[in-house]
């Protein structure tokens, strides 16, 4: 029946097995049929369609629900038992401030309290047996165990017996109707009995995690932006778990307190949050249902703001010619021609380290005659551009291009899962120039703004810099309507870049 077709008394029909998981709500069915009213099997293998495809969906929405309460049963049961406990805690209280009272009871009085007990009992009883005729075990067997008990001695032991009843009660039948595994069920026992051995666990679940990775890489979003993203929720979600804490706002106040960090790297701790919090508000149903009016906790975070001294003293800080020439006399004399090259390319082109590594032979171009680099893969829109070669490195770039064995034009033995050919020449740098006593506040991107200050410096003009460097302006005219520079004018503004000045021999 692979076309789900059945033929019965000359009729077709249509069926559909439903899956042993959600037979439960299907009332305890087996199988989906309904009569096509038709004995034409060409005819019910169009009739058939609708059919299979609202049972299809039925199912799905089924085993939604069911999932759902897997998840959530665990925070629900103990907030009905902390609801029971304090239940029992108001009657206890009662129970010890009531005074002892000599009544005399009539025999009227007596059959009274007999009915109403015989009518208490038989209610539970017939409750019982309806949940055993639906599967649960024990139920009977546990109400005879406690109507058998010795009478209670005082008020107060009445209703601990009562609540221990309606523990256990409940435990058998949860772990009925939520399909619990018998360690499940031995564990909801326990929350059952105390609600605070139930430490709740992070909503943002691995699952979740999944799904939400899943959405943003069909975004197109990078590789590496994924992974921090998700490796700084699974941090928040550790925290959530460790703590036992719900997600809110106090609650992710206390966990950017915790992260020994800096102001800007929570606040990409906070983007990463608030990211995620909006993709699961639009779409996982569950998330929704389950933080139903609460507001996003990872707004109006108050994060240290930095003095303006401090800003200064911490951005990075660009090389002279001078400290370039040095560093290039450096890579060469330490053996290392590839990071030589990529100083130099840096240099007199402003390019990022990995726009030069990502440089292919065929991306030397000639534009109007202008010999010129192709940068068609950059981190940004504006990035995309061309740029002409520098007369500085002619040469270079007719050698690299004589030289290359795949085809890149600056050689890379990087293993970097995001594909990052810079990533070793990157360390090599910083190595590099942590020998020759710079600090933090220069790396290889210094050079970029060295390049930029030169062609300032040389009255090159605002728009055609930003063009020639890969950076917007701002501005609808340069950045909408303008065509750019021409080569011959972008040649001559490169062109302004001074040569690296001759290193002294000692």
């Amino acid at each position: 029946m692979a076309d789900n077709l059945q033929q019965q008394g000359g009729t077709w029909h249509v069926r559909l097995a439903i899956p042993a998981d959600v037979q439960k709500a299907f009332g305890g069915r087996k199988v989906l049929s309904k009569s096509l009213e038709t004995r034409q099997r060409s005819e019910a293998m169009n009739l058939r369609l609708p059919y299979l495809a609202q049972w299809k969906a039925q199912i799905a929405d089924a085993r939604a629900q069911v999932n759902a309460l897997k998840e959530n049963w665990r925070p629900e049961l103990a907030a009905r038992s902390a609801a029971l406990d304090k239940l029992v805690d108001t009657r206890l209280l009662a129970a010890a401030k009531r005074v002892p009272t000599i009544r005399t009871h009539t025999p009227d009085d007596l059959d009274e309290a007999k009915r109403k007990l015989f009518e208490l009992i038989s209610a539970q009883y017939l409750d019982a047996f309806e949940w055993e005729g639906r599967g649960v075990k024990g139920l009977v067997e546990l109400l005879d165990a406690d109507n058998a008990q010795d009478p209670a001695e005082s008020y107060v032991e009445a209703v601990q017996q009562a609540a221990a009843l309606t523990r256990e009660y409940s435990s058998r039948i949860n772990a009925f109707v939520l399909g619990l595994t018998p360690s499940e069920a031995s564990e909801a026992s326990i929350i059952l009995k105390d609600p605070t051995s139930y430490k709740p666990r992070s909503p943002i679940t691995k699952p979740r995690l999944a799904a939400f990775r899943a959405a943003r890489e069909g975004l197109k979003i990078s590789d590496k932006n994924v992974d921090q993203q998700e490796s700084k929720l699974q941090k928040l979600s550790a925290f959530l778990g460790d703590n036992g804490k719900p997600l809110d706002f106090d609650v992710v106040a206390a966990w950017l307190d915790s992260l020994t960090v800096s102001a800007k790297t929570k606040a990409q701790y906070i983007n990463a949050g608030t990211t995620f919090w909006k993709w699961a508000m639009k779409y996982d149903a569950q998330w929704r249902e389950d933080f139903k009016g609460a507001a996003n906790p990872f707004e109006n975070h108050d994060l240290a703001a930095r003095k303006a001294r401090e800003k200064f003293d911490s951005q990075r800080k660009d090389f002279s010619l001078a400290e370039l020439a040095k560093l290039h006399s450096a890579a060469i004399n330490g053996g290392n021609s590839k990071l030589a090259d990529l100083i130099l390319l840096g240099t007199y082109t402003g390019a990022r380290i990995e726009e030069l590594c990502q440089l292919r032979a065929e991306d030397v171009i000639e534009v109007d005659g202008v010999q010129s680099f192709d940068i068609a893969d950059s981190k940004t829109f504006a990035g995309i551009r061309v740029v002409p070669v520098h007369p500085a490195l002619t040469s270079v770039v007719q050698r690299l291009m004589a030289d290359s064995q795949d085809g890149y034009l600056v050689p890379s033995n990087s293993k970097n899962k995001y594909g990052i050919r810079s990533d070793l020449h990157s360390k090599a740098f910083g190595r590099l120039k942590k020998s020759l006593g710079f600090g933090k506040d220069h790396v290889f991107h210094s050079i970029r703004m060295t390049a930029i200050t030169q062609l300032v410096r040389a009255d090159v003009s605002g728009p055609l810099i930003a063009e020639l460097v890969g950076h917007e302006t701002g501005t609808v005219t340069f950045d909408t309507y303008s065509q750019g520079a021409s080569a011959a004018q972008k040649l001559v503004a490169i062109s302004k870049i001074p040569e690296l000045p001759a290193v002294p021999t000692t």
